[in-house]
């Protein structure tokens, strides 16, 4: 029996076998990439006053 690759409890479909997780640890692990991207994305004051001063 597979795994989840994220919380270790067995996995029980074959589209959550085929994904390496169960449906709730996928959508925390979505939600944590899509935090991340937004973190990357943000730009804070202290960039912008750099950008102005140049």
């Amino acid at each position: 029996m597979k795994l989840c690759d994220r919380c270790n409890r067995p996995l029980k479909t074959q589209k959550s076998m085929d994904y390496g997780m169960g449906p709730v640890c996928k959508r925390k692990h979505e939600k944590e990439l899509a935090d991340a991207e937004f973190e990357r994305n943000q730009v804070n004051m202290d960039e912008v006053i750099e950008e102005a001063s140049e």
